[in-house]
């Protein structure tokens, strides 16, 4: 399949950025790694040869970014007031200058978001921040909620950038948008995430926002064979 490397500086994060860009036709999807995991994980963890017949045929592109998580919501050196603004440098990253290279990469004005773990925060905050960008949001084993990565310490940047909270006071023309994105949430019945994942299919429910939900009953869910398997059929 087709396979390419490229690095840019980005001006919204003040350094150079690296992606993996898989296939030459089809449908585009950001894929993004889980907890501080780097653009070539995809590739190293299977999930690129899981998909393999899908890009070969032409029916799906991955763009493979990389994260900024150690920067942000992982970094524990800097007070808790700083991690939701240099996040929300990553999001002016993905939006200003990744979107406009993979729409005019693949052809195509509608991008997917995908996610394991962390990545499926990722997914599911990009995808709700940018609804006139993302048309489908794969999450598996997600978390959706920041809170956790505060230290007590709230305010609106954080706010604006956890799902479980922003989508869940969303009403009118905000949420209408958010109903033409293609939702799916995944994770094992035993992952310690899967709470989370029960709440943000609940609040998808309660705002009327179409959403297929699998929690597979009997496993912990939360690792690459799971979330390779599944991804050929919900992707």
């Amino acid at each position: 399949m087709q396979r390419s490397y490229e690095k840019w500086y980005s001006p919204a994060l003040g350094r150079e950025m690296e992606l993996l860009w898989f296939g030459s036709s089809g449908y585009p999807v950001i894929a993004f790694p889980t907890s501080m995991g780097r653009f070539f994980q995809y590739e190293d963890s299977g999930t690129i040869e899981a998909l393999a017949h899908k890009i070969e045929a032409g029916h799906l592109q991955l763009c493979c970014v990389d994260s900024v998580d150690s920067e942000s919501w992982y970094n524990e050196s800097v007070h808790p007031s700083e991690r939701g603004p240099r996040h929300e440098r990553y999001d002016a990253y993905l939006r200003d200058e990744v979107v406009p290279f993979v729409r005019h990469r693949a052809g195509h004005y509608g991008i997917g978001a995908y996610g394991c773990s962390f990545g499926g925060y990722h997914a599911a905050n990009f995808a709700g921040r940018h609804p006139d960008v993302v048309t489908k949001a794969v999450c598996f084993s997600g978390v959706y909620d920041v809170s956790r990565f505060t230290d007590g310490y709230w305010d609106a940047t954080d706010d604006a950038n956890s799902p479980a909270n922003f989508i869940a006071k969303m009403d009118g023309d905000a949420v209408a948008r958010l109903r033409a994105i293609d939702w799916v949430i995944a994770t094992g019945e035993f992952d310690t995430l899967a709470p989370d994942n029960r709440r943000f299919d609940a609040i998808l429910t309660e705002r009327h926002i179409p959403h297929h939900t699998e929690i597979w009953p009997g496993v912990n869910g939360h690792d690459w064979n799971f979330w390779n398997e599944a991804v050929v059929r919900l992707l």
